[in-house]
């Protein structure tokens, strides 16, 4: 038996995309046509790759290109990448729920996915029906199923609701259940995206740790795909990178892949305009370098944006969002929030350098997305923030308090402020002295 469970040669997969002000549709005739020449050129040239120009009136997006990897039975593989880099493409192929433009993907063994919230769950039906579909959907018997049955709905935590239809459950309740179905699988491949991020973090560990023990005990191969760089350090042995579809580095060196995953550099021309073309956004040190790993509450952390402006426009707007990692919006800050100040900044022109500090010392620990965005205000978006927008990751780590009686490194909550307490006796007694 070979010892790849996953092998990828020159993969890519185009989607095609209408543009603005032109046709949005194609006629039949034109489809027809477009498969009888596709038959024909594949009849002539076996082995030629496929071409890949879009029709007319449409322009293609490369979501993945030319990418090459393998990947061991047992390894356990974390991908990461802004969003866009092609990461959730590359799990749809893999699962063969899209098939690829061009190359190709095998995959020697059972796999179970989790690619998106209560994919395969029906919302009229209960979570005992889902269980059954779901696990059917994933290639598991009936036998299979009630063996496991008890295990699924104890992992899940949704016992509860069990009879309840799935339409009247939370997010987190189905990705729960959904887990613990594609988990509790007699498979040797175990493939999840992003969704994990929708649990608390009680579960997200419970999940990790789920994991982990299947990789170990089992050997099964995991493919990850996470914004969370801590989850990624602590479960898996191998990280890839991916950036506008290919991967830009494929290393064992979890420090490593944190520092790429600090800094987007605009190499492909993604965003190009007078009025403000970035070229380089991540988070850095005092020292200046990329950040390569987890942050303490006291370290110093810089937001930098480096770009070019052409045709200056007072109405030009630069800055960044924080996200938490369940996506929720936490603050923004833009050059021209200074504008009334002593500190005020002119408006931006030529080749530029804004560098702003990151509070991480109100942040609570954990992981966190920054997304560059960039605007002429109410006027017209240059870099769409949760579009298109490059985006960076950063990790707080260390302890929240060195009191006895925090509660561990994560005492929830979003900010977590230094408060200084102070005590006023009101009997009439002194107030001992503190340092």
């Amino acid at each position: 038996m070979s010892d790849i469970a996953i092998e990828i040669e020159g993969l890519g997969k185009r989607y095609v995309i209408a543009t603005a002000g032109r046709e949005r549709y194609v006629a039949l005739r034109d489809v027809l046509a477009n498969e009888a020449r596709r038959v024909v050129e594949r009849l002539r040239r076996p082995f030629a790759r496929e071409d890949a120009a879009p029709a007319p009136g449409q322009v293609g997006h490369w979501a993945l290109r030319d990418l090459t990897m393998s990947v061991r039975r047992g390894e356990r593989v974390g991908i990461i990448g802004r969003n866009g880099a092609g990461k959730s493409t590359l799990l749809k192929i893999l699962s063969r729920i899209t098939e690829p433009t061009e190359g190709r993907a095998r995959v020697r063994g059972r796999m179970s996915s989790l690619l998106e919230v209560g994919t395969g769950f029906h919302p009229e039906l209960t979570g005992r029906e889902n269980v059954y579909l779901n696990g059917a959907i994933l290639g598991m018997s009936r036998a299979e199923i009630r063996r496991s049955f008890d295990a699924i709905v104890g992992f899940s935590g949704v016992e509860k609701f069990l009879d309840t239809p799935v339409k009247r459950y939370s997010s987190g309740m189905r990705v729960r259940l959904a887990f613990a179905v594609a988990a509790h699988m007699d498979t040797e491949i175990l493939v999840i995206d992003e969704v994990l991020a929708v649990g608390d973090a009680e579960f997200q560990k419970k999940c990790l740790g789920k994991m982990d023990e299947v990789s170990h005990a089992e050997g099964r191969t995991i493919l990850f795909v996470s914004h969370d760089m801590s989850a990624i350090s602590r479960l898996c042995g191998r990280v890839v990178c991916l950036e506008a579809g290919r991967a830009v580095l494929d290393t064992t060196d979890a420090t490593r892949s944190g520092a790429a995953a600090s800094e987007w550099r605009n190499a492909g021309g993604q965003f190009e305009g007078p009025w403000f073309t970035p070229l380089r956004f991540g988070l850095y040190g005092a020292d200046g370098e990329p950040l390569s790993g987890p942050v303490g509450r006291g370290d110093e952390v810089w937001v930098e944006i480096e770009g070019v402006v052409e045709s200056p426009d007072p109405a030009l707007c630069v800055g960044y969002n924080l996200y938490s990692r369940e996506g929720r919006l936490l603050w923004r800050s833009i050059q021209t929030d200074q504008i009334g100040t002593a500190t005020e900044i002119p408006p931006l022109d030529g080749h530029v350098l804004l560098r702003t500090s990151l509070p991480v010392g109100i942040m609570m620990t954990g992981t966190y997305e920054v997304s560059l965005l960039a605007s002429l205000y109410q006027r017209e978006w240059i870099v769409r923030d949760r579009k298109d927008a490059p985006s960076v990751s950063l990790t707080v780590a260390g302890p929240v308090s060195c009191s006895p009686y925090a509660s561990g490194d994560d005492r929830g909550g979003v900010l977590a402020f230094d408060g200084r307490w102070s005590m006023l006796r009101l009997d009439g007694a002194a107030v001992p002295r503190q340092g």
